[in-house]
């Protein structure tokens, strides 16, 4: 995946907004890129310009080589919220991608099936969403994601509103994920400490207008444990972008002025 000087503007009553501002970025085929910064920094935008929601002002993105102009199957997402539909089950809603793609119903079920399988929901096929806790709802989103075999998996904040306990299992379950289908992750979070663990690198993005100011290698091994966190070098990853993020925002804060 290519970014090639993308910027993002919108007029907001009839105010020019930079949001993303230059950003260029080569991703490998399989790298699990974090992109981490400060609130109100255009790591959302970016994400939805890499999906197709959003046209770039100047710039393109590439993925395989051809230029994004909307969405497409190749371009998996999982919303913070998981957008789920809500009068399908379980089942059927992992299934819904296979079926739109043109497969039969006993071909998407059984796909569905075994991505229900992976993400430990098995037995919650006839569920329905609203019978789901949060983060099994989301377990449910990564399998639909997946589902369509993508090339590309996006994932906006996809862990934000669970509690602490459940966004650990769960970051502990993409990274099994991860080693199991090798897919290229774009993951946007602003915890630093969720990036360092699961991120092969870490892009910091300054605040606003969004500029990619640091490209962190995290040089962690696989596969990741949350044993991790205590490591010295995981330790000293996380100053580093804790660094990173503390002088944008207050660089941010300073360029706003006193409020009055």
């Amino acid at each position: 995946m290519r970014i090639s000087d993308v910027s993002i503007e919108f007029n907001t009553g009839g105010r020019r907004n930079v949001a993303v501002d230059g950003a260029n970025l080569e991703v490998e085929p399989g790298e699990f890129i974090c992109l981490l910064g400060p609130s109100g920094c255009g790591k959302s935008t970016l994400m939805n310009a890499v999906a197709g929601f959003v046209d770039p002002t100047a710039g393109h993105v590439e993925v395989d080589g051809k230029r994004v102009s909307g969405p497409g199957p190749e371009r998996g997402m999982v919303f913070q919220q998981h957008s789920l539909f809500p009068w399908k089950s379980v089942r059927k809603n992992v299934a819904f991608g296979p079926r739109m793609a043109g497969h039969s119903v006993t071909e998407s079920d059984s796909v569905a099936r075994t991505f229900l399988g992976m993400v430990g929901l098995s037995a919650y096929g006839n569920h329905y969403p609203a019978q789901l806790s949060g983060g099994m709802q989301q377990r449910v989103g990564i399998a639909r994601a997946l589902a369509n075999y993508p090339d590309v998996l996006l994932m906006d904040e996809p862990f934000g509103a669970l509690d602490a306990q459940t966004r650990s299992m769960m970051q502990q379950n993409l990274v099994d994920l991860r080693q199991e289908f090798h897919t290229t992750i774009i993951f946007v979070t602003h915890d630093i400490e969720e990036a360092v663990f699961l991120a092969d690198r870490i892009i910091v993005m300054s605040a606003s207008p969004g500029r990619l100011i640091e490209d962190i290698r995290v040089d962690l091994p696989h596969p990741r444990t949350h044993d991790i966190v205590t490591e010295p070098r995981f330790v000293e990853l996380k100053k580093q972008c804790l660094d990173l993020i503390r002088a944008e925002t207050t660089r941010a804060f300073e360029q706003q002025g006193p409020a009055v």
